[in-house]
Protein backbone atom coordinates (compact mmCIF):
# COMPACT_ATOMS: atom_id res chain seq x y z
CA UNK A 1 0.00 0.00 0.00
CA UNK A 2 1.18 3.70 -0.47
CA UNK A 3 0.32 5.85 1.96
CA UNK A 4 0.77 9.60 1.16
CA UNK A 5 0.37 12.17 4.36
CA UNK A 6 0.03 15.60 2.67
CA UNK A 7 0.27 18.37 5.50
CA UNK A 8 0.41 21.94 5.27
CA UNK A 9 3.09 24.15 7.21
CA UNK A 10 6.69 22.53 8.35
CA UNK A 11 7.07 20.43 11.17
CA UNK A 12 9.30 22.73 13.66
CA UNK A 13 9.50 20.66 16.89
CA UNK A 14 12.39 18.29 16.91
CA UNK A 15 10.70 15.99 19.38
CA UNK A 16 7.85 15.90 16.38
CA UNK A 17 9.96 15.22 13.91
CA UNK A 18 11.57 12.10 16.06
CA UNK A 19 8.38 10.93 16.09
CA UNK A 20 7.53 11.19 12.67
CA UNK A 21 10.84 9.48 12.05
CA UNK A 22 9.98 6.66 14.01
CA UNK A 23 6.94 5.35 12.82
CA UNK A 24 7.99 6.10 9.45
CA UNK A 25 10.85 3.74 10.58
CA UNK A 26 8.24 1.17 11.59
CA UNK A 27 6.65 1.33 8.66
CA UNK A 28 8.74 0.48 6.13
CA UNK A 29 8.50 -2.87 5.67
CA UNK A 30 4.18 -2.32 5.99
CA UNK A 31 3.88 -0.02 3.42
CA UNK A 32 5.72 2.90 1.11
CA UNK A 33 4.57 6.01 3.43
CA UNK A 34 5.31 9.45 1.73
CA UNK A 35 5.23 12.74 4.10
CA UNK A 36 4.45 16.13 1.52
CA UNK A 37 4.75 18.92 3.10
CA UNK A 38 3.20 22.43 1.31
CA UNK A 39 3.68 25.82 2.25
CA UNK A 40 1.16 26.98 4.66
CA UNK A 41 -0.16 30.54 3.87
CA UNK A 42 1.42 33.56 5.89
CA UNK A 43 -1.33 36.15 7.34
CA UNK A 44 -1.78 38.09 10.58
CA UNK A 45 -3.03 36.92 13.81
CA UNK A 46 -6.46 38.75 13.08
CA UNK A 47 -8.16 37.84 10.13
CA UNK A 48 -11.75 37.95 9.18
CA UNK A 49 -13.66 35.12 8.48
CA UNK A 50 -13.11 36.34 4.57
CA UNK A 51 -9.46 36.16 5.10
CA UNK A 52 -9.54 32.68 6.62
CA UNK A 53 -11.39 31.39 3.62
CA UNK A 54 -9.13 32.96 1.38
CA UNK A 55 -6.40 31.70 3.22
CA UNK A 56 -7.91 28.11 3.57
CA UNK A 57 -8.59 28.47 -0.23
CA UNK A 58 -4.70 28.95 -1.11
CA UNK A 59 -3.50 26.41 1.17
CA UNK A 60 -6.32 24.13 -0.31
CA UNK A 61 -4.87 24.61 -3.73
CA UNK A 62 -1.99 23.63 -3.06
CA UNK A 63 -3.09 20.49 -0.91
CA UNK A 64 -5.05 19.44 -4.12
CA UNK A 65 -2.09 20.11 -6.40
CA UNK A 66 -0.21 17.22 -4.57
CA UNK A 67 -3.46 14.53 -4.94
CA UNK A 68 -3.02 11.76 -6.87
CA UNK A 69 -5.91 11.52 -9.33
CA UNK A 70 -6.83 7.79 -8.50
CA UNK A 71 -5.99 8.43 -4.53
CA UNK A 72 -8.42 7.35 -2.02
CA UNK A 73 -8.28 10.48 0.15
CA UNK A 74 -9.28 10.89 4.08
CA UNK A 75 -9.36 14.34 5.35
CA UNK A 76 -8.83 15.13 8.86
CA UNK A 77 -11.93 17.59 9.58
CA UNK A 78 -13.54 18.01 12.97
CA UNK A 79 -16.56 17.82 11.23
CA UNK A 80 -15.93 14.15 9.91
CA UNK A 81 -16.68 10.76 11.72
CA UNK A 82 -14.55 9.53 14.80
CA UNK A 83 -13.01 6.16 14.36
CA UNK A 84 -11.64 3.81 16.50
CA UNK A 85 -8.31 2.49 15.98
CA UNK A 86 -10.27 -1.03 14.99
CA UNK A 87 -12.31 0.50 12.57
CA UNK A 88 -9.08 2.64 10.82
CA UNK A 89 -7.41 -0.27 10.42
CA UNK A 90 -10.53 -2.71 9.05
CA UNK A 91 -11.17 0.53 6.59
CA UNK A 92 -7.48 0.12 5.25
CA UNK A 93 -7.71 -3.14 5.02
CA UNK A 94 -10.73 -2.98 2.89
CA UNK A 95 -9.48 -0.68 0.83
CA UNK A 96 -6.20 -2.82 0.19
CA UNK A 97 -8.64 -5.89 -0.81
CA UNK A 98 -10.84 -2.80 -3.02
CA UNK A 99 -7.68 -2.22 -5.32
CA UNK A 100 -7.04 1.33 -3.75
CA UNK A 101 -3.36 1.17 -2.84
CA UNK A 102 -3.07 4.76 -2.71
CA UNK A 103 -4.29 6.60 0.25
CA UNK A 104 -3.63 9.70 1.16
CA UNK A 105 -4.17 11.33 4.04
CA UNK A 106 -4.01 15.31 4.27
CA UNK A 107 -3.86 17.46 7.39
CA UNK A 108 -4.73 20.74 7.12
CA UNK A 109 -3.39 23.84 8.64
CA UNK A 110 -3.92 26.10 11.96
CA UNK A 111 -7.11 27.26 10.22
CA UNK A 112 -8.37 24.33 9.19
CA UNK A 113 -9.51 22.74 5.39
CA UNK A 114 -10.91 24.44 2.71
CA UNK A 115 -14.10 23.43 0.93
CA UNK A 116 -12.23 21.98 -2.24
CA UNK A 117 -10.30 19.97 -0.32
CA UNK A 118 -12.99 18.72 1.73
CA UNK A 119 -15.22 17.98 -1.77
CA UNK A 120 -12.14 15.87 -2.77
CA UNK A 121 -12.37 13.89 0.39
CA UNK A 122 -13.70 10.47 0.19
CA UNK A 123 -13.95 10.22 3.80
CA UNK A 124 -13.70 13.06 6.05
CA UNK A 125 -12.06 11.61 9.93
CA UNK A 126 -12.17 13.41 12.65
CA UNK A 127 -9.52 12.29 15.46
CA UNK A 128 -11.36 14.12 18.63
CA UNK A 129 -13.67 17.29 19.57
CA UNK A 130 -10.45 17.99 21.41
CA UNK A 131 -8.25 20.95 19.75
CA UNK A 132 -4.39 20.04 18.95
CA UNK A 133 -1.97 21.69 17.68
CA UNK A 134 -1.93 20.65 13.54
CA UNK A 135 1.62 19.81 14.09
CA UNK A 136 1.14 17.23 16.88
CA UNK A 137 -1.82 15.91 14.51
CA UNK A 138 0.92 14.36 12.09
CA UNK A 139 2.25 11.96 14.85
CA UNK A 140 -0.63 10.98 15.87
CA UNK A 141 -1.92 10.10 12.43
CA UNK A 142 1.48 8.20 11.65
CA UNK A 143 0.80 5.93 15.03
CA UNK A 144 -1.91 5.22 14.14
CA UNK A 145 -1.77 4.65 11.00
CA UNK A 146 0.96 2.10 12.51
CA UNK A 147 -1.51 0.82 14.88
CA UNK A 148 -3.46 -0.39 11.77
CA UNK A 149 -0.80 -2.29 10.01
CA UNK A 150 -0.30 -3.81 13.35
CA UNK A 151 -3.97 -4.43 14.34
CA UNK A 152 -4.20 -6.12 10.77
CA UNK A 153 -1.39 -8.21 11.54
CA UNK A 154 -2.41 -9.38 14.43
CA UNK A 155 0.40 -8.26 16.63
CA UNK A 156 0.57 -7.40 19.83
CA UNK A 157 1.65 -4.17 19.50
CA UNK A 158 -2.30 -3.21 20.06
CA UNK A 159 -2.90 -3.86 23.26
Amino acid sequence: MNITIIAVGKLREKFMKQGIEEYHKRMTTLANVKIVEVADEKAPDQLSEKEQEQVKDKEGERILAKIPQQAYVIVLDLKGEMLSSESLAEKLNHLALHGKSKVVFVIGGSLGISESVRRRADFLWSMSKLTFPHQLIRVIVMEQIYRAFQINRGSSYHK
